[in-house]
């Protein structure tokens, strides 16, 4: 999973031409770490159709506050560049599927 700051937020997120899942998370969080491999393994089974990439709000606190990230982890599914979906708390692989699943097209 790429990890994005403000300087490539618009280029990887805004602009994507695909789905984009945004992981907002800090490298102390829990949940955060308990999420990550369940996210790479969805990043790989969803290849081309999905992209997910990570936020450190520690690194870009600017970002976490204009999409009003106050817990995390926090997942937000960005279609056609718009905020679509978001996600707060630890969850499972299927819960995170369910999540992501009516923004593939």
């Amino acid at each position: 999973m790429l990890n994005v700051s403000r300087d490539k937020f618009e280029e990887e997120v805004i602009k994507s031409e695909i789905p984009v899942v945004v992981d907002f998370w800090a490298s102390w969080c829990v949940p955060c770490k308990q999420i990550e491999s369940v996210l790479e393994e969805l990043s790989s089974k969803l290849k081309g159709k999905v992209k997910f990439v990570k936020v450190n709000i520690e690194e870009s606190p600017d970002l976490a506050s204009s999409y009003m990230v106050m817990s995390i982890p926090t997942l937000i599914v960005f279609n056609n560049g718009i905020p679509s979906a978001k996600k707060t708390g630890s969850a499972n692989k299927s819960d995170i599927e369910r999540f992501i699943l009516p923004y593939i097209q």
